[in-house]
């Protein structure tokens, strides 16, 4: 006799694939995981709501939450035909959902010819499985589309080791050992027989194989990573990093403050690997500013992780620029998930050290009397902006280098006749409040930041 949990997945796990390759290659259509689901493919998306248990209602609305979700899934180039909010007063173990409610949904992925089931949610492999039978589509939660999303727009080896490693642990979480057809055994080798192996202990072993691997050559990238940051450190330029919440403007803000030609679009986790560029500021001839991965509500643990390397380059810089879509709806909700990811990955106390400038980006999409608000609202610590238009970027410039000099103390500097070269920095780089010539040389008086200071003395 057979329950739900014994015809869990008979094939669910023939789909993972161990490789050596950190991006297995997929038909030129596009995603394919073996079971005929392929970019542009119709997509029903489902936001299971239990207002009593969800912490994402505190600040947002379930049809904000059903918005954001239809945004993941066009990220990938899903054609998303069909939304709802189903709500739940009680969670089934074995499919989620109730009986009514998985009638009502299967009836709508055979309407619009769904081939994918998007539920915005924590699913478990059984809930999984038993929902890919009954609705006959493939079916994925929240965590496995944002990982699909970081595997296809990660480029760079650090960015694609990441991911991989995020992706190899989510499915290591989804080996159990109710899933029986993981329990036929191999035969045994050599003279001794024996039982073998089964194979969910072997695939679990491969997978925790090359998570070793992974972990291996990920901090490989993690200590050049450090080299370069210290060798940053060295160097007389300040390091901005712009960080929020995904599809806020960051790369568009970008490009505008650098020339630079950073993908931006208007689409989820447009930008995934960090880019740096060289600017110039009111009294710094060179400023390096941080583009940084766009943050999401429930991010997944994998990801956060995965991305702590990246991430505590924003915790070096000089200065955190926390740019905001301020004509969202869900804008405050935002930035309280950038900050609380931030939080999670144990940096609070360096963001404590880091001074925070807020820019509430798209001004452009507001009408007159939501402009004039977000406008007053503005003060010290934010500036109101459209990285599209380029209106406020000369205000958020000048802000920029005021903060960057922020905790600034006068310094006495004597410099020899022939360090014109150490002269100049300070020119550029400080504020010159005294000058005391004399026969060895000059001393400055030089209104310098704690880290200014040190950089000087670096060189």
């Amino acid at each position: 006799m057979t329950g739900p949990e014994d015809d869990v997945a008979d094939d669910f796990n023939a789909d993972i694939v161990v490789t050596d390759d950190p991006r297995p290659d997929r038909p030129a259509a596009g995603w394919d995981d073996g079971r005929g689901v392929r970019f542009g493919a119709p997509a029903v998306v489902v936001l299971p709501y239990n207002e009593s248990k969800s912490a994402r209602n505190v600040m947002r609305s379930p049809e904000a939450r059903l918005a954001e979700a239809e945004g993941l899934a066009r990220a990938i180039a899903l054609d998303v035909v069909y939304s709802e909010v189903i709500k739940l007063r009680v969670t089934s173990a074995s499919t989620l959902f109730g009986k009514g409610q998985i009638a009502r949904l299967a009836a709508a992925v055979a309407a619009h010819d769904a081939e994918i089931v998007i539920i915005d949610g924590a699913v478990s492999p059984i809930q999984q499985r038993n929902l890919e039978k009954t609705l006959k589509a493939k079916v994925i939660d929240r965590t496995g589309l944002i990982l699909e999303i970081f595997g296809e727009r990660a480029s760079t080896r650090e960015g694609t080791l990441q991911v991989e490693l995020a992706h190899l642990q989510y499915q290591a979480s989804r080996l159990v050992r109710s899933w029986t057809h993981l329990e036929r055994q191999r035969g045994g080798f050599g003279f001794m027989g024996g039982p073998g192996e089964s194979q969910i202990e072997a695939d679990r072993r491969l997978i925790k194989d090359r998570i070793v691997r992974l972990k291996k050559e990920l901090e490989d990238v993690r200590r050049t990573r450090g080299l370069h940051r210290r060798q940053r450190q060295k160097a007389p330029w300040p390091v901005v990093a712009l960080v929020g919440y995904t599809n806020a403007g960051k790369s568009t803000l970008f490009n505008r403050l650098t020339g630079a030609e950073v993908r931006a679009e208007d689409l989820l986790f447009a930008t995934l690997d960090p880019t740096m560029r060289a600017i110039k500021l009111p009294g710094y001839d060179k400023v390096v500013v941080s583009d940084t991965v766009g943050f999401v509500s429930d991010l997944p643990t994998q990801l956060v992780a995965a991305f702590r390397a990246t991430l505590e380059e924003v915790v070096e810089a000089d200065l955190i620029i926390h740019v905001r879509d301020i004509s969202h709806p869900d804008s405050d909700a935002q930035a309280a998930d950038v900050m609380a990811v931030l939080t999670g990955l144990g940096l609070a106390d360096e963001l404590k050290r880091v001074p925070l400038l807020t820019v509430f980006n798209k001004i452009d999409a507001l009408d007159e009397d939501e402009r004039a608000a977000v406008i007053q609202r503005a003060g010290e610590d934010a500036i109101a902006v459209s990285a599209l238009t380029g209106e406020g970027l000369d205000a958020l410039r000048a802000q920029t280098a005021i903060l960057l000099r922020s905790g600034s103390h006068v310094h006495d500097i004597h410099l020899g006749a022939g360090e014109g070269r150490r002269m100049a920095w300070l020119y550029d780089h400080g504020e010159v409040v005294g000058r005391l010539d004399d026969e060895a040389g000059m001393t400055l008086q030089v209104r310098l930041s704690d880290t200014d200071r040190a950089r000087f003395a670096a060189l």
